[in-house]
């Protein structure tokens, strides 16, 4: 069994392509491996969110996760902030980061070109705190994006550096994990490739969404005028509708509008209506449990307190470790 460790970042209810590209796959590791799932609040910081924001975010991303299926029995689910260990090695990763390679990240270049007012030292030391959470547990195998792989590399950079300083075999250099062909990718509503809350919020169908929004935005998703010959290939826009289609509804549905289209018969507002009436379906289970859980303070806290409790164990055991090794000791 491998540890591994995975962020979440608060940004509020979880929309399908959160789902298919992250939690269907979390569910099932936490079956197979030792799982830190965390919610990233100080991470979060380098946006400067309100207080109330803050809050509700964290609340929010939770509710989502348990109602998709992370279970806090089997998977150790935990706020960052309710772990001051990863603040701690975060401080001792930075006196031995340099400013010249946190200022190549790539992240960070793209971060002063779109947000130029606001580029705060937090943004610059990103990867440290990533890296603190990663190696906090002493972390195996960590799932990321193509986004991410620099920061991970940083990770294993910092790792093999702070063991070499110390001249000790302290930290393991953790490995991306890929979910290679079981990623579903979903693409978004506007004929974009990827759902994305960042780049178009109504191009995104969320967990918690009502019926009549789901109809709504699946009803404005773009099409096009339709086929002019059999057997056309379908412009990206129109893939994405099948796309989705292929997701939520049945197999003899998918061919049959399939064939409609290389017929040049194809109605997209029937198919859309489809597609809306599928997508109520398979999103109802988890905005019930969403509407269930999100009344439920105490066991949400609860859930925090205990994550943070088991977390804990391994981080304080870490960060023990870590200063008798840097020099902090009794005299």
């Amino acid at each position: 069994m491998k540890t591994v460790v995975s962020g979440i970042r608060p940004t509020g209810n979880i929309h399908l392509g959160n789902y298919f590209g992250a939690i269907v796959n979390f569910v099932k590791m936490q079956h197979e491996h030792q799982c830190y799932f965390f919610i990233a609040d100080y991470h979060s910081l380098t946006t400067h969110p309100t207080p109330a924001d803050l809050n509700d975010n964290v609340r929010k991303v939770l509710v989502n996760y348990l109602a998709a299926g992370l279970d806090p029995e089997k998977s150790i689910l935990y706020r960052q902030s309710d772990l001051p260990e990863t603040a701690e090695l975060y401080l001792f990763l930075n006196m031995n980061a340099y400013i010249g390679e946190l200022q190549r990240v790539a992240s960070f270049k793209d971060k002063i070109r779109t947000q130029p007012n606001n580029v705060n030292a937090g943004l610059l030391t990103y990867p440290t705190l990533m890296a603190a959470d990663i190696i906090i547990h002493k972390a195996h195998m960590v799932p990321v994006g193509k986004d991410q792989e620099q920061h991970l590399e940083m990770t294993r950079n910092f790792a093999t550096r702070f063991n070499n300083m110390y001249q000790t075999p302290y930290f393991p250099e953790p490995i991306a994990f890929s979910f290679g062909e079981q990623l579903v990718k979903v693409p978004g509503l506007d004929g974009s490739t990827k759902m994305s809350k960042s780049e178009n919020e109504n191009s995104c169908i969320y967990l918690s969404d009502e019926a009549s929004a789901i109809r709504k935005k699946i009803m404005r998703a773009v099409s096009d005028s339709g086929p002019t010959e059999p057997n056309q290939e379908k412009p990206i826009p129109i893939q994405n509708l099948f796309s989705l289609m292929k997701i939520v509804s049945k197999e003899e549905t998918l061919q049959f509008f399939n064939e409609q289209y290389n017929e040049c018969k194809i109605r997209y507002g029937d198919m859309k209506k489809q597609i809306a009436e599928d997508m109520i379906v398979f999103c109802a289970p988890f905005r019930e449990r969403i509407l269930e859980l999100e009344s439920d303070t105490a066991y949400l806290q609860k859930v925090l307190d205990m994550g943070a409790e088991k977390a804990r164990i391994s981080a304080a055991q870490t960060l023990k470790e870590v200063r008798e090794i840097i020099g902090f000791r009794k005299l």
